[in-house]
């Protein structure tokens, strides 16, 4: 089983995946082979601790540890990072090689992380808007990882797709966190419940074209997230959804 993360250009996907690896998790763990977190941190992180852009292709190989009410569940899992630009056409044309590999790659995953940054309709007022792209521009980006997934992973069971950076959104994340929130017994939201108030709050603009994916072939299943490396619970859920349904 293989789980990629994959997203746009300064979205924040080596920044998730370290603190994924941070050992004070939950019901999440990660062992990272031939260096522990702190050394990891201080290679892919700058001093003022933004992550140094990835140039090139890199796999990581990882082992995520995910503790369910059956028992502990290990995934191993290729993290392979990108540079953001990989996505787009000019890249693509200028590195025909490398753009092959990534498309193998993936396609033969069974799990897909995808991180999609907000748009800056929801930020919050105090975030530069300048930063973040337009919503009609955030939905004409997604109509294209849309095309990838119908087309290009054709082995993928299980796609998430987290909104990232969610503690710059205008809602309060300590109450979402709370109710989106696993409990091992007697979470209040099973996994199809939430993912449709994910869908229905944040993903809204582009509703349809998830549920297209969804539709694609038959085995497929899409879910929606929101993430923050800020909040603990919320960065956990994915890779929880993923040990569900993925860890046999």
């Amino acid at each position: 089983m293989g789980v990629v993360y994959i997203g746009d250009r300064a979205v924040g996907k080596t920044h998730l995946a370290l603190e994924l690896a941070n050992p004070e998790g939950k019901y999440v763990r990660v062992s990272l082979p031939d260096r522990d977190y702190h050394n990891l941190k201080a290679k892919i992180l700058n001093l003022d601790g933004t992550a140094k852009p990835t140039q090139s292709i890199e796999r990581r190989p990882i082992e995520v540890q995910v503790r369910l009410p059956a028992g502990v569940y290990e995934i191993p899992v290729d993290w392979i990072d990108s540079p953001g630009e990989i996505f787009r056409r000019s890249w693509q044309s200028e590195q025909p090689e490398e753009w092959q590999r990534f498309k193998e790659l993936v396609g033969k995953s069974e799990g897909i992380i995808l991180l999609v940054p907000p748009y800056r309709e929801i930020l919050q007022p105090s975030v530069n808007q300048e930063e973040f792209i337009t919503k009609e521009q955030w939905c004409n980006r997604f109509h294209r990882w849309a095309e990838f997934f119908c087309y290009d992973c054709p082995q993928a069971r299980r796609i998430v797709i987290c909104l990232n950076k969610a503690d710059l959104i205008g809602r309060d994340l300590e109450l979402e966190g709370s109710k989106l929130s696993y409990l091992p017994h007697g979470s209040s939201l099973n996994w199809l419940q939430r993912h449709n108030y994910v869908l229905n709050n944040y993903f809204l603009p582009v509703k349809s074209q998830i549920e297209q994916i969804n539709k694609s072939r038959s085995g497929l299943s899409v879910r929606c997230f929101i993430t923050s490396i800020y909040h603990r619970n919320l960065l956990e859920l994915p890779w929880l959804y993923l040990g569900s349904y993925l860890a046999d």
